[in-house]
């Protein structure tokens, strides 16, 4: 089990890449089979295992859509 959960909500993601650039894992992409609403490909986790938790993304995402949980 991974040791942290990370939600993205994609229907707010605006697709601008900072959560990606700012992860030192390099553990997130663009979701290219999904396409919100709004047009955009939100951002999702390519391999959760790896995540350690820093937050750099969600702290960088402009619109708050980046949840991060530490699992129990």
């Amino acid at each position: 089990m991974a040791k942290f959960s990370v939600t993205f909500n994609e229907a707010l993601c605006k697709a601008c890449g900072l959560c990606i650039n700012a992860c030192p894992k390099k553990i997130i992409a663009l979701n290219t089979d999904f396409t919100n609403d709004a047009g955009y490909t939100p951002a999702m986790m390519t391999d959760i295992e790896s995540c350690i938790g820093c937050c750099s993304c969600a702290r960088m995402c402009p619109d708050c859509v980046i949840t991060i949980v530490k699992n129990d």
